[in-house]
């Protein structure tokens, strides 16, 4: 079977779902372009921005896509076989991901830009309030953790092509760093010289090009460089980037945040592209299976685990933290909300369909498989631009790069919304507010960085990411459940439209059921001697996170219940959007 018809009808059905219920609900929403909104009323040039929607697309897209779509699909394809996961990264995206997104920016932009826990409390309880921002604090320190650590791994080692060839580590390290210093040097740019952001594009996109290639030609060995044992390597490389992290929480984001968007955003892009080329023009088929079984190798049921191991890519609760974090701060009309909210999540779709497909182009069983999702993306994509005569070394280093892009884009921001969480919890005010949120939103994974590893039971030590990677997409989707709770008790309480409980409300049930199942089928198990069958206290901190999220959102459940109880005995609330000013 050809790949091209699988992916071709793929991006066909989300064009369409685009065009026709991306109007549905712009319409539902009532988007006004008239309305103003709060980054054009309350510009600051720290947090608040109007910026055009092409660019505005880049920095959301880059920063919600990360590592999610292809870690997700790859591992999920491999369990389960590629269906399903095409089944559900469709139906996932348009009915419930992309839904999730756009209403979560609309309702962030309708409350002056503030975050979906303050649409919780205006709509719901103090109470409600304080639980959210817990749990959303308590996910943002193991994304960080999970994602430094899977980042890391790609600064050490090698991998040797089918040619002879080596990509290293340290080559992918040395493109990284010259790709961090870029934004820097273009937001300088762009904010104290005439230089344009078209311009700025055209003569960045190259240089971040020129990195990919310089890269491999100067590695930069960490351990040789400055004597680090081989075993701490990556030790002082995940306190690297926690560094990086907590720079770029703290300073304009027209320094870092927009500029590094943009990059990262076209990064994405092409990426994107360079696969649908290798996948139009390559004929590569499909050779691994549809459809493996209902349980995978590792014991893991179809039924919840293909939902929360698919998270970005179909639906993710970290896209309501973006959009109500940064992207709602820059949204210069309300109808952009449309492209960057619903836009944003189907073109993610579809990145996490090309991930997919760079497990299906190979045989099960087959050595291209064996790696790290990292590698296995490297791989599929440097194949797919063979069809572009890209040495395959270049190729694997770009599609590295691009990983690890992805993930910056992440990190740095998860980093800036823990702040924004700790400041708002807290009460912290000003210059020490902002590094004690930032260092303590950074600290804290680094602990968990720095543990010793776990043993699997062969005796090989278990990556970080492995461990927090299940709990990362079972919280992940359980966040994105009490974010259309949020949203649904908003439009129900200020609307009163039957339509409400189909568009948010049936999604809302279905992410609850399978994420709460999910983590309640992780957790429970770990408090089980495997030996006796009795009753243990496990080390592992995953369990005991777990137990924690379960009970905060039963709790978010409890007061969504008493918010919308208590609103059927009292007057229907007005909306509160400001009314639409004539533009000048």
């Amino acid at each position: 079977m050809s790949l091209l018809p699988i992916v071709f009808g793929c991006a066909v059905v989300l064009g369409a779902a685009y065009v026709v219920y991306g109007r549905v609900l712009a319409r539902l929403l009532r988007l006004d372009a008239l309305r103003p909104t709060p980054a054009v009323t309350r510009r600051d040039g720290l947090d608040y921005e109007p910026i055009e929607p092409k660019f505005l697309m880049s920095q959301h897209f880059s920063a919600i896509a990360a590592a999610g779509p292809i870690v997700g699909p790859i591992a999920a394809g491999l369990a389960f076989g590629w269906a399903p996961a095409v089944l559900w990264i469709l139906f996932g995206s348009i009915f419930i991901g992309g839904v999730h997104d756009m209403t979560a920016l609309t309702a962030s932009v309708r409350h002056g830009a503030g975050s979906i826990a303050e649409v919780v409390r205006e709509h719901m309880s103090r109470r409600s309030f304080l639980l959210f921002l817990s749990f959303v604090w308590i996910a943002l320190v193991y994304i960080i953790v999970a994602f430094t650590d899977v980042t890391t791994a790609s600064f050490i080692g090698l991998q040797t092509l089918d040619d002879g060839t080596q990509v290293t580590g340290g080559g992918v390290a040395t493109s990284s760093l010259l790709y961090l210093a870029l934004p820097i040097v273009m937001g300088l740019l762009l904010r104290y010289t005439k230089l344009s952001l078209n311009w700025a594009t055209v003569v960045f996109l190259p240089l971040v090009a020129l990195t990919i290639y310089v890269g491999p030609m100067i590695p930069f060995d960490l351990g040789r460089t400055f004597g680090v044992p081989e075993a701490r390597v990556q030790d002082v490389w995940d306190v690297t980037l926690l560094v990086y992290c907590v720079v770029a929480a703290v300073v304009p984001v027209w320094l870092l945040l927009q500029p590094r968007g943009h990059l990262g955003g076209y990064f994405l892009y092409l990426a994107l592209g360079g696969g649908a080329v290798g996948i139009l023009f390559g004929g590569n088929t499909v050779n691994y299976p549809a459809f493996t079984g209902l349980v995978s190798a590792k014991g893991e049921s179809l039924f919840p685990f293909l939902f929360i191991t698919i998270a970005c890519g179909a639906c993710s609760g970290f896209h309501s933290l973006i959009a109500s974090g940064t992207t709602s701060k820059q949204l210069r009309r309300e109808t952009d909300a449309r492209v960057i909210g619903y836009g944003s999540m189907l073109l993610e779709a579809m990145v996490a369909i090309v991930s997919l497909s760079c497990v299906m182009i190979w045989a099960q069983g087959s050595p291209k498989l064996s790696g790290t999702p990292n590698l296995i993306y490297a791989n599929g994509l440097g194949t797919f631009l063979q069809v572009l005569h890209i040495p395959e070394q270049y190729a694997v280093s770009f599609a590295l790069m691009a990983f690890t892009t992805f993930v910056y884009d992440t990190l740095d921001v998860c980093t800036r919304l823990g702040r924004y969480i700790i400041q708002e919890l807290t009460g912290w005010k000003g210059w020490k507010g902002r590094w004690l949120g930032t260092l303590l939103t950074a600290g804290v994974p680094l602990y968990f960085l720095l543990q010793a590893p776990q043993l699997d039971a062969k005796g090989l030590p278990i990556p970080m990411y492995r461990i927090f990677w299940a709990l990362f997409g079972a919280s992940n989707q359980l966040l994105a459940a009490l974010t259309l709770l949020g949203v649904t008790v908003w439009l129900w309480r200020t609307r009163r439209e039957s339509w409400v409980w189909v568009v948010t409300g049936l999604p809302c049930v279905w992410m609850y059921a399978m994420s709460s199942w999910a983590l309640a089928a992780m957790t429970w198990p770990k408090f089980e001697d495997p030996v006796g069958g009795g009753f243990v206290l496990p080390k592992d901190p995953v369990p005991w996170i777990g137990c924690v999220l379960l009970t905060l959102a039963a709790l978010m459940l409890v007061e969504a219940y008493l918010a919308l109880a208590g609103d059927r005995r009292t007057p229907l609330r007005p909306l509160r959007e400001p009314v639409p000013q004539p533009t000048a």
